[in-house]
């Protein structure tokens, strides 16, 4: 009897220089590089740099200029963003101007492609609030500017150096579905941004890409640490799925949630209110771990990368509703370039199925 792997569970599709997720150790390695001390040193730029070499001929050296001027071409798409528009989901707002770039393979349109998120929220949000968009400033670096198209003002050094480490966190994580999606596009020789669409399109669902805002609910609500033991306890007896907790891969903590963090803690030794909102998280984490442990000793529960992703993104000041196009701003360099490996390798991603319906009919 053929074996069916629901989920694909335990099936290689693809073999990739671009990252490797060790579940049971809990390591994440991007090009060689571990996740931690990657974050803990490079900007976005750098990140995609890693990312696409070897998949594009004319890569710069110094990726900065071209992915600000990318900024500015994607800023273009912007009076598109009309009143009804702007009054979606920030994230349907988002892919559906992401639509409008042109589907091509050259770098010049992989670096608008990953530019295109950090513009599209900023002006989507702004236009929520009843504010114009702000226009790049194609001399900063993608991070800083990002901050300063939302707020309106430069972001402090410290901001910047903190959302850099989450783009760069969670730029690839192997094969997962968003990237899945994105290399299935690829395969059929659609361009990058069909490709990045697809991607995006995956994280509509709330099992991939949509758990960081929950973290903030679970937490304003729980509201002191007194309150976190009783809280997560009566959840778990009403069968709710505690926030931030468990992940299909890593049977250990996941890396991201330490290298996320960090650059929370760093963030903290210069931001006001931030210390009593990590020291509540902190709170929650311990008392949702040891709980998670007595209750479910079989299963392996850990902290994953979407509990501080959710107090990182809040200190930065982007909304809940946003956290979900800020991971895109960050996962697309990952998309397109796993879609320029896969039409490197020239096959097209055609699985099987058996089939479990009724057998034909005998004709009377």
């Amino acid at each position: 009897m053929v074996q069916v792997s629901a989920g694909l569970e335990g099936v290689i599709a693809a073999a990739t220089v671009l990252s490797d997720v060790d579940g049971q150790a809990g390591r994440l390695t991007l090009r060689g590089w571990a996740v931690e001390d990657l974050a803990g040193r490079a900007r976005f730029e750098d990140a995609a740099h890693l990312l696409f070499d070897g998949f594009f001929d004319d890569l710069p050296t110094d990726l900065a200029p071209a992915l600000g001027a990318a900024r500015v071409r994607a800023f273009a798409e912007v009076v598109a963003l009309d009143t009804a528009l702007a009054a979606r989901d920030p994230y349907d707002a988002m892919r559906a101007l992401l639509a409008r770039l042109p589907d091509g393979e050259t770098l010049h349109d992989a670096l608008v492609l990953a530019a295109a998120p950090a513009v599209f929220t900023a002006a989507t949000l702004r236009c929520r609030d009843g504010q114009a968009p702000v226009a790049p400033d194609p001399a900063l670096p993608h991070a800083a500017d990002f901050l300063r198209m939302i707020r309106g003002a430069a972001p402090t050094e410290g901001e910047a150096r903190a959302l850099d480490a989450y783009l760069v966190t969670v730029c690839d994580h192997g094969l997962n579905a968003s990237t899945f999606a994105a290399r299935v596009a690829a395969s059929t020789r659609a361009g990058l941004g069909s490709a990045v669409l697809a991607g995006l399109s995956t994280l509509k669902g709330p099992l991939h890409g949509g758990a960081p805002g929950p973290v903030i609910d679970m937490l304003d609500t729980i509201g002191t640490a007194d309150n976190a033991v009783p809280w997560l306890e009566a959840a778990l007896d009403a069968g709710e799925r505690l926030m931030g907790f468990g992940h299909r891969i890593y049977r250990v903590r996941d890396p991201r949630a330490d290298a996320l963090k960090a650059a929370l803690a760093r963030l903290s030794r210069t931001a006001g209110a931030l210390p009593g909102r990590l020291a509540l998280a902190e709170a929650v984490e311990r008392a949702a771990l040891d709980i998670l442990r007595r209750r479910k000793p079989d299963r392996p529960l850990e902290t994953n990368v979407e509990f501080y992703t959710a107090l990182l993104l809040e200190a930065l000041g982007f909304p809940p509703q946003a956290f979900t196009c800020v991971f895109a701003a960050g996962r697309t360099v990952g998309w397109i370039a796993h879609a320029r490996e896969q039409q490197a390798g020239g096959k097209l991603i055609r699985p099987q199925s058996v089939y479990v319906g009724p057998r034909p009919r005998a004709a009377a």
